[in-house]
């Protein structure tokens, strides 16, 4: 039975994404019985899906936000507001799991592979070949071969 959905997508949101499709998204996948989100607290799509995840626990109390933290002060570098809503998230989120401590080279790839191996399914903003959404869609079809991806 599918349990676990990840997250993952862009930095940079462009103009062709939407809340409404990724909210629906989240209630698609939760109407086939996932009741835990791993989300890896970005900028971006990641704040915008675990914001979503937090909305719906309104109508959905039984499902879970958990937010994998690469490494201690991610958000030291994002513009205040993205900080404020990072803070917000972390106080509401049901699990902070913080993989290090501190930053370090390829870290972030740590928490895309922790989340792709705990994911039953998949939920991605992934427009590009190339960068860190397409290496963890990649890394998700490896270790989770069957597992569905709904793009958006």
């Amino acid at each position: 039975a599918v349990k676990t959905c990840v997250f993952t997508g862009h930095r940079i949101l462009s103009e062709d994404f939407s809340l409404k499709a990724t909210e629906k998204a989240v209630e698609t996948v939760i109407k086939k019985g996932v009741d835990t989100f791993y989300n890896g607290m970005a900028m971006g799509f990641d704040l915008s899906s675990a914001e979503i995840v937090l909305k719906l626990k309104k109508k959905y109390p039984q499902i879970r936000l958990i937010a994998c933290i690469p490494f201690y002060g991610q958000e030291k570098n994002f513009p205040e507001k993205d900080k404020k809503r990072y803070r917000e998230i972390l106080k509401k989120a049901d699990e902070q799991i913080l993989l290090s401590d501190t930053y370090y080279r390829g870290c972030l790839h740590k928490r895309d592979l922790y989340m792709a191996e705990r994911g039953d399914c998949m939920i991605a903003y992934c427009k590009k070949s190339t960068g860190g959404a397409a290496y963890t869609v990649r890394c998700f079809q490896k270790v989770c071969p069957n597992g569905e991806i709904l793009y958006l």
